[in-house]
């Protein structure tokens, strides 16, 4: 069974758009999107995980010698982690992070 949404889309395939922006799409999906509580789920972890390593990544960069290297390994595995979450988000499933999901799951859906 499919649902749609604010912007007439299936919501697995909205889930999936709230990663690949990262936090931005998080932003932009929690704000378009009112009813729909798998694709608000989606969008708000998707800002609470990607927020916070946006700005890591950015702080390590600033590390002298080593910093870009450890900023680029942080960085891939920001997007290994985005492109899992996307493809569980697809699949209509609501994977959640240890920690981060928990709380959007809470803040969502409770």
């Amino acid at each position: 069974m499919t649902y749609r949404t604010a912007i007439k889309l299936n919501e697995n395939i909205v889930g999936l758009l709230c990663y690949p922006g990262f936090w931005l799409t998080g932003v932009l999906f929690l704000l378009i999107e009112n009813n729909n509580k798998f694709v608000r789920f989606h969008a708000l972890q998707s800002f609470l995980t990607f927020l916070p390593l946006s700005l890591l990544v950015f702080l390590i960069g600033w590390l002298p010698f080593v910093g870009w290297l450890l900023a680029d390994f942080v960085g891939f595995m920001a997007l290994f982690l985005m492109l899992i979450l996307a493809i569980q988000a697809y699949r209509g499933l609501k994977f959640r992070l240890p920690y981060v999901g928990n709380i959007a799951y809470n803040y969502i859906y409770k």
